[in-house]
């Protein structure tokens, strides 16, 4: 009877009062040796302060560690400038047909895409500096052009823009 009321009195104790009765979780003491090579690495790598202004804007910058100059130009999605299908471009985007300008899209020639050895893929945001106020700024690669061409842009616009031109050193920055 004395014993059931001394292990009653320790169970209650228990569970009272856990906090007593935690065990720790046991560290790996076992020393891990690491190849010299990281240890350098790590030793050299030092995190860098950080800023304590904040900036409100994403600041894009170029992947190219220098810009590519080209030659630019416009072109219409009409037959005599294209294919056989002019609303449709090479990675099978479509043009809207009343404003094709809109799209701010580009082609490019065929020795800056990666699929012929360049360094850009359809899609990627191209920024372009060098023509004028209302053509410079951001495009995105959806067309390409004839082989006989190279470091060549062509920016799509529409009839109803009355643009026409041929700019040479422009230059184009990759922005993806």
């Amino acid at each position: 009877m004395v014993r059931l009321k001394i292990y009653g009195i320790f169970s209650l104790f228990l569970f009272s009062i856990p906090k007593f009765f935690t065990v720790a979780p046991q560290r790996d003491t076992t020393i891990k040796s690491k190849p010299k090579e990281l240890v350098v690495k790590a030793k050299a790598e030092k995190p860098s302060p950080q800023p304590t202004t904040t900036i409100s804007k994403p600041i894009h910058t170029a992947t190219f560690p220098k810009p590519i100059n080209v030659v630019a130009s416009v072109y219409f999605p009409v037959v005599a400038q294209t294919d056989s299908t002019p609303f449709t471009t090479a990675d099978g985007s479509k043009i809207n047909k009343k404003k094709p300008g809109k799209h701010r899209w580009v082609a490019v020639s065929r020795n800056l895409l990666r699929k012929w050895g360049g360094k850009i893929d359809f899609g990627d945001t191209l920024q372009v500096k060098g023509i004028s106020k209302k053509l410079d700024g951001n495009y995105i690669v959806r067309d390409t052009m004839t082989r006989r061409l190279k470091n060549r842009i062509d920016i799509l616009v529409s009839k109803e823009d009355n643009i026409m031109g041929f700019w040479r050193n422009v230059k184009i920055y990759h922005l993806n």
